[in-house]
């Protein structure tokens, strides 16, 4: 714990010398008792319940005193709350891929139904933004809390051929941070269509020198990329992952589907599709993030309700004065209460 006003707890003496000047006062007390063997019959007769009862409102007014002293030097604790200014993307897959039906009842229907409800879950005043990837990657919706608006968003889901994750987790980094220099054009449409460096899709002015930070330091956003991870054109989802790092921000990945895979035809050709988990655990780790693996829609859906727990609160150095000053207010309300019902004084 620190202070705001340190200095104020010089103050916090007088709670000792006020222990002392009662301690002072019981003992004359005592000896007042011993001068009048009467007061001593009273005294004996009262029994010890009753003289433990004499102490107790006081004990409780020093305790509001000491609480009310600490308030006054404005202490700061560390203590988690739920993060007021939070964007969350949710980058998903609309590849042919995601037609398989080794999640019932087929990938992305499992996909679109847990993101609903992860949204349903989240506190109103996270804003979610959602990219849709394929062969590229478009936005959705921008970031918003309109509830209805993001379930519009995720229901109008076309599938398309190609997967390019590293779009998708270029094109989410572009939304949160618009001055990032990211060619959103050179993610979406059919020129992206094909295997792309970060050379190609950089827009970086050489007048604004980037400094990067500390992976996962990024604390007001989050990206959430949910594929079945099998990169067939685009931008290294590596590569992504550590622009991504680079700015602190966090890239949960959800794999969809079971290692094994399915057998798939889309448009006239088939092919197989497996869960590719080894590149979605690394984009995940190098983003000091985690890996959530989804098998059933059930898992998927647990999967996100875990997010929505992780992503929505942090921990924050914050004034805790009033928690304090109305503890003392408390303490010294209940001393007078039972001061007066006891003795039928205050003291």
């Amino acid at each position: 714990m620190a202070f705001l006003w340190p200095s104020l707890l010089w103050l916090l003496l007088l709670v000792p010398l006020l222990v002392l000047l009662y301690w002072w006062l019981q003992r004359r007390r005592k000896k007042l008792a011993l001068s009048y063997p009467s007061l001593s019959l009273v005294r004996e007769a009262l029994g010890p319940r009753r003289q433990l009862r004499r102490h107790i409102p006081p004990v409780l007014f020093l305790l509001a005193l000491a609480a009310l002293l600490l308030a006054a030097a404005r202490p700061l604790a560390v203590i988690t709350l739920p993060a007021q200014n939070q964007t969350i993307m949710l980058a998903m897959d609309v590849s042919g891929s995601m037609r398989a039906a080794d999640v019932e009842p087929d990938r992305i229907t499992a996909a679109q139904n847990a993101a609903k409800a992860f949204i349903a879950e989240l506190p109103r005043h996270v804003r979610v933004g959602i990219v849709a990837f394929a062969g590229s990657a478009q936005l959705a919706q921008l970031p918003t809390q309109n509830r209805e608006d993001l379930v519009k968003a995720i229901d109008s889901f076309q599938l398309q051929r190609g997967t390019a994750t590293g779009n998708g987790i270029m094109l989410s980094l572009a939304t949160l941070f618009p001055d990032a220099g990211i060619d959103i054009a050179a993610l979406g449409g059919r020129q992206s269509m094909r295997p792309r460096s970060l050379d190609e899709i950089s827009k970086q002015d050489p007048a604004k020198p980037f400094t990067p930070v500390a992976p996962g330091s990024y604390t007001s956003a989050a990206i959430i990329m949910l594929t079945d991870g099998q990169r067939t054109t685009g931008v290294d989802p590596l590569e992504a992952a550590k622009w991504a790092a680079d700015r602190g921000v966090r890239v949960y990945t959800v794999g969809v589907g079971t290692v094994q895979g399915e057998t798939i035809g889309f448009e006239g050709w088939s092919m197989r599709v497996r869960l590719d988990e080894e590149t979605l655990k690394e984009v995940a780790a190098r983003t000091q993030a985690e890996y959530f693996h989804a098998a059933t829609a059930a898992d998927l859906k647990k999967v996100y309700e875990t997010l929505s727990s992780r992503l929505t609160v942090e921990k924050k150095e914050t004034e805790i004065s009033a928690l304090l000053a109305l503890a003392g207010a408390l303490l010294a309300v209940l001393a007078a209460g039972l001061s007066v019902w006891w003795h039928g004084r205050i003291l």
